[in-house]
């Protein structure tokens, strides 16, 4: 009930400030005695994917905790699962700001950020420090200064790191603020790629006595030839679900819209209708070899079933979360 006031108090502040000073109130209402004011009460809707239980359907997408400092504070709200980063081998400052931008009118966001994070190792120390009981995905990607042909070394990097404290692994290979990097999606770079993630992921299982699924992230700025083609890459790779989609650079919808002009990847509402026609195309190529993670504009319980009936096995919210505010998890779980 508090949300919409609070959220008209927030929406007067750069985005970026707001993000900031938003999950620092919840870190600290959450271990003091009014962390009760951030639980809530969600049914349990069970569902096995990757081989693993997630006590419901519906998760945090990556990029709201980069960094993994909020991850208890983040999973009292109902969460069945909680995607952190993307976070890249060295810590990196990432875009200059500003960076994060409000498109009110459609319920949307454009981000420059650039992988802005604080290193893998300090990912992992706060992930030791949380006790979170749903599922944690961690999101791995490259830092900017690694040239693309090297970029096998900084997700393996990342990967032999997290691997002990993941529940599964992303593969970031679509986020469109980072220089060339969604030539990773297609043909031998891809390949290539995922050759040697499922190589190391072979070793590391055998080392930890313990599998982790590896997912991948794409684009939905992609035409019909090259969603096959990732299709078949990520079948003949055997890799273990696909996470549709990531935010696109299209600005058909939000045209003459404050601030639609601005570089970066544009969440939330506008993104809706695209990502859910991936996510049935992906649906239509995969014949059910993978799992998909459904995320692009979910701000209701219609636009979450939507993503499910398209062939999304578990979905995720983003900027809905910002706009809604934490009503929107149990609307969600009460009806879905």
């Amino acid at each position: 009930m508090l949300y919409p006031i609070i959220k008209q108090a927030l929406f007067q502040l750069d985005p970026e400030r707001a993000h900031e000073l938003t999950l620092q109130q919840i870190k600290r209402i959450s271990s003091s005695p009014l962390k009760c004011l951030l639980r809530q009460s969600v049914p349990t809707k069970t569902v096995t994917c990757m081989g693993l239980v997630f006590r419901n359907p519906l998760g945090l997408a990556a990029g709201l905790d980069k960094n993994g400092e909020y991850i208890d504070a983040l999973g009292s709200m109902g969460f069945g699962f909680i995607e952190v980063g993307t976070v890249t081998p060295r810590a990196q400052l990432g875009n200059e700001k500003p960076r994060l931008f409000r498109l009110v009118k459609a319920e949307g966001l454009i981000n420059r950020m650039g992988f802005n994070n604080n290193g893998v190792n300090n990912l992992i120390e706060n992930i030791k420090k949380s006790h979170f009981g749903g599922i944690l995905g961690i999101n791995i990607g490259k830092n900017k200064d690694t040239p693309i042909e090297q970029s096998i070394d900084d997700y393996i990097i990342c990967m032999e790191k997290v691997y002990p404290y993941a529940g599964y692994i992303v593969l970031n290979i679509s986020s469109p603020n980072a220089p060339e990097l969604r030539t990773l999606q297609f043909g031998d770079a891809l390949d290539d790629l995922l050759r040697s993630i499922k190589n190391k992921q072979a070793e590391l299982q055998t080392q930890h006595q313990k599998y982790v699924p590896i997912t991948v992230k794409i684009a939905p700025d992609i035409n019909e030839s090259e969603l096959i083609q990732i299709s078949d890459s990520l079948i003949r790779h055997n890799i273990d679900g696909v996470i549709a989609t990531n935010t696109t650079t299209g600005r058909e919808l939000v045209q003459g819209m404050d601030h639609s002009s601005q570089i970066g990847g544009l969440s939330g509402r506008p993104l809706q209708l695209r990502s859910t026609e991936i996510i049935q195309k992906l649906s239509a190529e995969l014949q059910g070899k993978l799992p998909i993670i459904g995320v692009g504009g979910i701000d209701s319980l219609i636009s979450a079933r939507e993503k499910l009936a398209a062939g999304a096995s578990l979905i995720q919210i983003y900027s809905g979360f910002i706009f809604h505010g934490p009503r929107l998890i149990k609307d969600i779980l009460s009806d879905i």
